[in-house]
């Protein structure tokens, strides 16, 4: 068991923390993006995490037993139903665990992890300020073009696992294509949590929108 990193939090600023939720389909990578997250940026900055499940803390035991935060800083949401109603349509149990976190840390980034979603996943804009979602290579090189409002309305779409492009027989052109056909100009990273456990360009990414949000 890797020992928890302990640091000073930072001023967030009178802005407030910048509130990211990653949300994506089961098994795509999701708390091993947030564990890589933590690990990248925790030096950097302040940081707390709040994870849903619908009966288990599972997600947050994962992290906290990778001691890639305090255990303090970490908090699971058993959401008793379908995980993204929790974060899209009643979304006051994540505020209350949002709100205990800033309370008590004044971090600058707080990271929502949504339990296992489909396609029509999203987060409420009143519980995040931009959100992430997650696929992995594994369901497919179709499902970018599948669209749902995770994978066109996301301010980041992640296609992760990419390393097994090819044991599952899944084209990362065509992936990359069908994104960008569905998605616009809104952004897509390609990554491997196994050959990237930096996630360096999601955590790139949050970083420039944290370095704007303190202005």
């Amino acid at each position: 068991m890797l020992t928890a990193h302990v640091h000073s939090p930072l001023p967030a600023g009178p802005a407030g923390p910048l509130r990211v939720g990653i949300g994506g389909p089961v098994g795509g990578g999701k708390t091993a993006l947030v564990a890589a997250l933590c690990r990248a940026l925790r030096d950097r900055m302040s940081i707390a995490v709040v994870t849903n499940d619908i009966y288990t803390t599972e997600d947050a035991d994962f992290l906290r037993r990778h001691g890639v935060l305090p255990d303090e800083r970490i908090r699971a949401v058993r959401t008793g139903c379908c995980p993204h109603t929790a974060i899209r349509d009643d979304i006051t149990a994540n505020l209350d665990a949002v709100d205990e976190l800033v309370t008590r840390h004044d971090p600058d980034l707080v990271l929502v992890e949504s339990g296992g979603d489909n396609l029509t996943a999203t987060f409420s804009y009143g519980l995040v300020h931009a959100q992430i979602f997650v696929l992995d290579v594994a369901g497919g090189d179709k499902v970018p073009r599948k669209g749902g409002p995770g994978v066109t309305r996301s301010d980041l779409l992640v296609i992760n696992k990419i390393d097994l492009a090819e044991l599952v027989g899944a084209d990362l052109e065509v992936m990359r294509r069908d994104a960008a056909a569905v998605r616009g100009e809104r952004p897509t990273v390609f990554v491997s949590l196994r050959e990237q456990p930096d996630a360096g360009p999601v955590a790139d990414w949050i970083t420039g929108l944290v370095a704007a949000r303190r202005g």
